[in-house]
């Protein structure tokens, strides 16, 4: 360690703009009812998707046998919990741990933004993240465009139809740097054409970017429904901007048996794949059983939002200790 290590990853300018932007979002969210709630970091349970790495600790009380305990990905199931309690509107600024995420625009702990709405559909939510980057970042009006069109656009595949060997065959023509013999499936494939093809060119599009509908096998955490020309799709968006992804954000899936089937799936591929099986959050499968109502929800990076409004190259300069100075 060096006599300077001590000091901040990001200038005090930025610093301000930092406490600026958190009284910006929490007035924006203030002004339309929207109340903060503040739920723990700290859960016996764990997001089962396979891209997701959490983060885990013990308790050790003094009468009994060690518990584990996660730090959480997102304060989503918690949040899911309260609205089922009762709450409607509901945000949270919360710090957010994933494991194995370190780069330049990944960080193993960030600062999340995450909000969940009972008065507003699908594009009533969409509509909203577009406003909060108008009024809290001075970015100019999102371009919508549906998963489909942009694979369309820029691989001239429709995703709806093709058949996995043509999704193949795209990637191996599109990504040079692709060895000869990497394999993975369908989803894999769109992924990798949705990260090396079409979100480079996005940026040259200067405008934020809300993509929307996204194949029903990608679904997550969000309810499917019927495009416009009667394709099952998931009801999911994401935001980029920048050459950064942002935001992403559902249409909530509110069927626990679909759920609980959907993490048993999860750990099936968790396992498949040499990976830790998580433990099944079964308070948030009981709160949607008791009624979770129906609501959209979104997550956006704050520290990527910062990143974008103070025009710096790396997260570690919107933090104020990079996580190598922690």
């Amino acid at each position: 360690m060096n006599q300077l290590d001590w000091q901040p990853s990001a200038s005090l300018d930025v610093l301000e703009r930092r406490a600026q932007l958190l009284a910006d979002v929490r007035r924006f969210f203030y002004a339309r009812d929207v109340m903060e709630v503040d739920t723990p970091i700290l859960s016996q349970a764990a997001p089962t998707a396979p891209y997701l790495d959490s983060f885990h600790t013990e308790f050790d009380p003094l009468s009994s046998s060690a518990q584990r305990y996660f730090l959480q990905t997102s304060p989503e199931f918690a949040m899911k919990r309260l609205l089922a309690a009762g709450l409607t509107d509901i945000f949270q600024i919360a710090k957010v741990f994933r494991n194995s995420e370190l780069g330049k625009h990944h960080n193993p702990e960030f600062t999340m933004i995450e909000w969940y709405r009972a008065s507003l559909n699908y594009q009533g939510l969409m509509n909203e993240v577009d406003k909060l980057l108008q009024d809290v970042a001075q970015l100019p009006p999102a371009k919508f465009f549906s998963y489909a069109r942009l694979f369309q656009q820029y691989v001239d595949i429709d995703v709806c139809t093709c058949n996995d060997v043509s999704i193949r065959e795209k990637a191996f023509d599109l990504i040079q740097s692709l060895p000869v013999d990497w394999e993975t499936d369908r989803d894999g494939w769109l992924e990798l054409l949705m990260s090396e093809v079409i979100e480079p060119k996005l940026v040259f599009i200067n405008t934020p970017i809300i993509v929307y509908d996204f194949p029903a096998s990608q679904a997550q955490l969000a309810k499917l429904r019927q495009d416009e020309v009667g394709h099952m799709v998931a009801a999911r968006f994401e935001v980029y901007a920048g050459g950064l992804e942002l935001a992403n954000g559902y249409d909530e899936c509110t069927d626990a048996d679909e759920l609980r089937q959907r993490f048993k799936t999860d750990n099936d591929k968790r396992q498949n794949e040499g990976l830790p099986t998580m433990p099944i959050d079964i308070r948030l499968l009981a709160s949607i059983e008791d009624g979770l109502p129906a609501c959209t929800g979104v997550a956006l990076g704050l520290d990527r939002l910062l990143m974008l409004m103070t025009q710096q190259a790396s997260i570690e300069q919107v933090q104020a200790f990079s996580f190598n100075k922690s």
